[in-house]
């Protein structure tokens, strides 16, 4: 059914084998830095659900940053809050606003109310990852993503974004009992929605945990990590004969490295205030890393972001063992790029990622 694929690298380095440089790809690739993304979201009514529920726009956007740069795996276009919204919680997003929900889930009857999740609400997703992995034809892998369980949990207690999550962790403390249910309930939604991308023609799948790293120890590992385990662990590892990867990114999770990298994922995502080399220690053989350049350094000269971007490859060092055996890594940021981030940056970024990778492996 599918062609294929000329450019296995980034699957290749999720499962640890050797490559012959370190695969880049960015959290947030099709975005508004880009001018072609702003004017595809005009043609969709300037509205973000606009371009996602839509699959020609979400083909179009997610396969942009890959005509203007050459990276090494594209992510589907659509967004973490999809789940909740299909449990009819209302999302939408004002202009120049994050994203709300109509009906935040704060008390028993609305925490009951969410087992009404419809995985064919989300039919729009799986029909845009079955367009973009037809339309890459083999050019590069294809990510398809959810957000945790926990991170989920979060914007729909808070209703939205927030600065202090004074809500959820009220809730937390105070009915550990009503947060556990909405995490049950989420890890099992989140399991049948990403089985299902991969059901559709994902090659890889990443559960973002956003919002992990405002839990303290002890809360982190009850109220996330237990339950992007139990997606993990009901997650499909293969598909047509090849090997689905799972990637986590746990947004400040660099206290908890070890136990994340035991949680059955094949990647483990790092955010900028990880030492990669000291991380590769840590976590040995166990999982590939993923990461980690500030996504702040794009903002500086050219030379400056290679420079950058070659440090970050030197911190983690060549992939190759002494025993001959292979460490992977991912080349990343530490978050999502920025809206407003010169997009000749990128190409500054990527260029020297390719080039000294094949360098460290020479």
């Amino acid at each position: 059914m599918w062609p294929a694929l000329q450019n296995d690298t980034f699957l290749r380095a999720c499962l640890r084998q050797p490559t012959t440089h370190t695969p880049v790809w960015l959290m947030r690739q099709a975005g508004r830095y880009l001018p072609e993304y702003k004017a595809t979201r005009v043609k969709a009514g300037n509205s973000f659900m606009g371009l996602a529920t839509n699959v020609q726009y979400a083909t179009e956007v997610t396969l942009q940053p890959l005509d203007r740069y050459p990276l090494d795996a594209a992510i589907l276009f659509s967004d973490i809050l999809t789940v909740p919204d299909a449990m009819g919680l209302g999302l939408s997003f004002g202009a120049g606003e994050g994203p709300k929900f109509a009906h935040p889930v704060r008390d028993e009857d609305a925490v009951a109310r969410l087992d009404c999740f419809d995985l064919d609400q989300l039919r729009y997703v799986f029909d845009a990852v079955t367009s973009i992995r037809k339309a890459l034809n083999g050019r590069v892998p294809l990510i398809g993503f959810s957000g945790s369980p926990w991170t989920l949990g979060c914007y729909m207690v808070e209703g939205g974004g927030s600065d202090d999550y004074r809500l959820v962790k009220t809730l937390l403390y105070s009915r550990p009992d009503l947060m556990h249910r909405i995490l049950a309930i989420n890890a099992r939604a989140v399991t049948t929605y990403l089985n299902a991308q991969i059901d559709a023609g994902a090659q890889a799948v990443m559960i973002f945990d956003s919002w992990g790293g405002v839990l303290a120890d002890g809360a982190f590992q009850r109220f996330s990590l237990d339950y992007t385990r139990q997606v993990v662990a009901g997650l499909k590892r293969e598909k047509d004969g090849q090997t689905v990867p799972v990637l986590v990114f746990t947004k400040g999770g660099g206290p908890w490295l070890d136990e994340i990298a035991s949680c059955g994922a094949d990647v483990v995502g790092l955010d900028w205030t990880v030492n990669l080399a000291d991380a590769r220690r840590r976590v040995g053989s166990r999982v590939a890393l993923q990461g980690n350049l500030d996504p702040n350094v794009l903002f500086a000269p050219p030379e400056v972001v290679a420079q950058e971007g070659r440090a970050v490859l030197d911190s983690f060092g060549r992939p190759q063992r002494a025993d001959g055996g292979w460490d992977g890594h991912i080349f990343n940021l530490g978050h999502g790029i920025s809206q407003y981030t010169p997009p000749e940056h990128v190409t500054a970024l990527v260029e020297a990622v390719h080039a000294h990778s094949r360098q460290q492996r020479a």
